[in-house]
């Protein structure tokens, strides 16, 4: 989907771009003018000149044998630039690293962009290998998350009922549960700051939300394997998210006094 924008102060090329290399997720490995030209809504001739800007900028790579193109290493190094300049990261890592192993549960710290949400830091306890491969940079659904619904009781109710709209408008599988299970969620965060979510019939987890340094608001979860009984790991977890939580927040306030 394009952005739609008309301030002169903004670059259409350069967003048009970005919304190009937006379209490759896991699992996307190879896409082809036309593929990218469906999802982007952007003219074929339009995406041909871009993809070739960004394979000569080092951001794509063609792939001859396909007549397809892949991210190039670019990308990749961008991320890691990230996590290694965080100055955040780097006070939270710790923290959720001692949490995890204290616990023994996994703990993320999460993001949204767009209709998704994206893990800034994952320090994953679970011996199970598919769960393990939950990494920083991994995407996953707002409205089906702990992590997601928990953002979005963030939002300014006008904002919020707008997005659960546009959530709406997706005409998702199942919606009539799913809101439900994103009101329960906003009553469980304004009554209780957790909510909780089983989003995968391997897991379950519970969240709360924080501000980082910039202001922006993230969430930050606690997940175990959905074998444990629910009510359990609320009772004996909860305190210790909240915890984590304060914890965080005070790290981020002493910096900000330091700076």
């Amino acid at each position: 989907m394009e952005l739609k924008t008309t301030s002169p102060k903004l670059n259409r090329s350069l967003i048009r771009g970005l919304e190009i290399l937006r379209c490759f997720k896991p699992g996307v490995d190879l896409l082809g003018n036309g593929e990218i030209a469906e999802r982007t809504t952007l003219p074929p001739s339009t995406v041909s000149r871009l993809t070739q800007t960004l394979v000569l900028s080092g951001f794509l790579e063609h792939s001859e044998q396909h007549s397809a193109y892949r991210l190039a290493p670019t990308v990749l190094s961008l991320g890691h630039a990230y996590k290694m300049g965080s100055q955040e990261l780097k006070l939270v890592e710790p923290l959720m690293r001692k949490a995890s192993e204290k616990y023994k549960l996994n703990v993320g710290l999460a993001v949204a962009d767009r209709m998704e949400m994206v893990y800034l830091e994952s320090i994953r306890y679970t011996k199970n290998v598919a769960l393990r491969r939950v990494v920083a940079g991994q995407r996953v659904p707002i409205e089906r998350t702990s992590l997601g619904m928990a953002w979005i009781t963030t939002l300014e109710p006008d904002k919020r009922r707008q997005f659960i709209a546009e959530i709406k408008r997706q005409q998702l599988k199942n919606w009539i549960a799913i809101e439900k299970e994103i009101h329960a969620a906003i009553e469980s965060m304004s009554r209780n700051r957790y909510c909780v979510a089983s989003w995968l019939p391997e897991i379950c987890a519970i969240s709360t939300t924080l501000t980082l340094l910039n202001g922006q608001k993230a969430s930050l979860n606690f997940s175990t394997p959905s074998d444990s009984n629910l009510n359990t790991v609320l009772e004996n977890y909860t305190p210790h998210l909240l915890e984590l939580k304060d914890m965080i927040e005070s790290a981020f306030q002493s910096t900000l006094k330091v700076t």
